[in-house]
């Protein structure tokens, strides 16, 4: 049911509009001035928001205007006087999404409020499309490693280096081989991302180099691989220690090369490719073990880039938990929720055994769960239950 803010000091003009529109299906609340709706409006998010423009204490325009900086999303339609039109026409200018007059004539009335709610709608699935769409993500951050990682990808990305990423999970691997590649010269060709782990053995051959038709029972038409389809760009490879050996001993001979074959093919084809490694594994104990090549290794780790668990840096988790606020906040539509600062040290005092991944879930949990401002209690109920 869409919420509704009424703002009018008459009345009899709040009692009836509410009378409608909650026969129409809306949920309704009313406020006698600009200052109370203001401050409604402030503790709860309303679909739509209907105000008078002559008020005392806080008129319309005011209201629009504080109203726009505290949640700009939100439509507010202003109710004017005839004598008013002047007025409201300005404030459409000022932000305001559409006027009626009073008296309101229903159907038109209906309309506006219908139409005020598609457009919000469509500008937070607009804001949330944008930034999914993104190149990429910001990586915040202002500790000691994190600034030492970004010196890093400054200094490797121009070149052709091929660079090892290590950390455990959640701690944003991803996100800084996307950066490299952002800040290569490889930036206007593609990123390829292989998640390893997440293919079978006997598949992944085909998955990085292609495949023939009728090669194997299920190839029923010629298939491009990742390394081809990265030509002229980099083929980032997420956790690589999860790489079959067979697979490996070809990744190899492509990296040598710069030549790879189709799974049952004959033909060599070049690839001019920058490659980007992942793993929340020790290789070189893995090495010992006899589950990963030596060579390889070698020639993945021209660069080393450890990426630090979030335990690691906990300086940087005020600074995470305010970008994840307004993120998942934007996402749902509602305004930016205030944290307070013993709940902020509570998360720091956290043991983040699953690193940013876990801490973002644990702010969207919060933001669902928690009322206008999150506070320490609402930590300790729902991220350290006993």
């Amino acid at each position: 049911m869409p919420d509704l803010l009424i703002i009018d000091d008459e009345k009899s003009i709040r009692k009836t509009l509410s009378e409608i529109l909650s026969f129409e299906g809306y949920k309704i609340e009313e406020a006698t001035d600009g200052e109370e709706g203001l401050k409604k409006f402030k503790e709860k998010t309303f679909d739509v928001v209907l105000c008078d423009i002559k008020m005392p204490k806080l008129d319309g325009i005011e209201f629009l205007q504080k109203a726009s900086e505290a949640n700009p999303d939100v439509p507010i339609i202003m109710i004017s006087g005839h004598g008013n039109i002047e007025t409201a026409v300005e404030a459409v200018k000022k932000g305001a999404y559409d006027y009626v007059s009073k008296p309101p004539d229903l159907n038109r009335l209906l309309i506006t409020i219908r139409n005020a709610m598609d457009k919000g709608s469509l500008v937070t699935e607009t804001r949330t499309l944008k930034r999914k769409v993104s190149k990429v993500q910001e990586m915040i951050g202002n500790s000691a490693a994190m600034q030492k990682i970004k010196e890093t990808i400054e200094k490797v990305a121009p070149t052709d280096a091929r660079i090892m990423i290590t950390g455990e999970n959640g701690v944003g691997k991803e996100l800084v081989a996307r950066w490299i590649h952002e800040k290569s010269n490889r930036a206007n060709g593609a990123l390829i991302e292989v998640n390893c782990a997440a293919i079978p053995g006997e598949l992944i051959e085909s998955e990085l180099f292609g495949h023939e038709k009728g090669s194997f029972t299920s190839a029923i038409k010629q298939r491009i691989g990742k390394f081809e389809s990265a030509n002229g760009g980099t083929i980032f490879l997420d956790e690589i220690g999860d790489m079959s050996l067979n697979a490996q001993a070809k990744v190899l001979r492509a990296l040598q090369e710069g030549k790879i074959t189709r799974v049952g093919g004959e033909k060599e084809i070049s690839v001019d490719v920058r490659v980007i490694a992942a793993t929340n594994k020790d290789l070189l104990k893995e090495v010992e073990e006899k589950n990963f090549r030596l060579d390889l290794y070698h020639r993945l780790s021209v660069i080393l880039i450890h990426v630090p668990s979030l335990n690691e840096r906990k300086d940087d988790i005020p600074l995470l938990v305010e970008k994840f606020l307004t993120d998942i906040c934007s996402d749902y539509g509602i305004a930016v929720k205030h944290i307070d600062e013993n709940a902020v040290q509570y998360l720091k005092d956290y043991n983040w055994t699953g690193n940013i991944r876990e801490l973002r879930n644990v702010v969207e949990r919060l933001v669902i769960l928690s009322g206008k401002s999150i506070t320490k209690e609402d930590v300790a109920n729902y991220v350290m239950p006993k």
